[in-house]
């Protein structure tokens, strides 16, 4: 199983450099590569948060590149990573 994951990830990397990856596939990739599905973090976000997420509600949110700042850090954090701001001036 961690094979298929690894392989997954090097392909959707691959992708990555080529195109910017849209949000619903960048927090997709990352929940994968921690073993856990959307409907998982939803409840993830539930638990922490005491608002009412949903697999449907997260979903739409992705689909609509609608989260918040607020939230895109919540995941983050919930999938042991930090987001963070670069700066990219030479």
């Amino acid at each position: 199983m961690n094979m298929i994951i690894n392989n997954y990830i090097r392909l959707v990397n691959m992708d990555y450099n080529k195109t910017i990856m849209d949000v619903k596939k960048q927090i997709k990739l990352l929940a994968v590569s921690r073993g856990i599905t959307l409907k998982n973090l939803a409840d993830l976000m539930r638990n922490a948060t005491g608002k009412d997420y949903t697999y449907n509600s997260l979903l739409g949110k992705l689909n609509r590149e609608s989260l918040s700042l607020k939230e895109a850090k919540l995941i983050a954090k919930l999938l042991n990573y930090d987001l963070e701001f670069i700066n990219i001036e030479k």
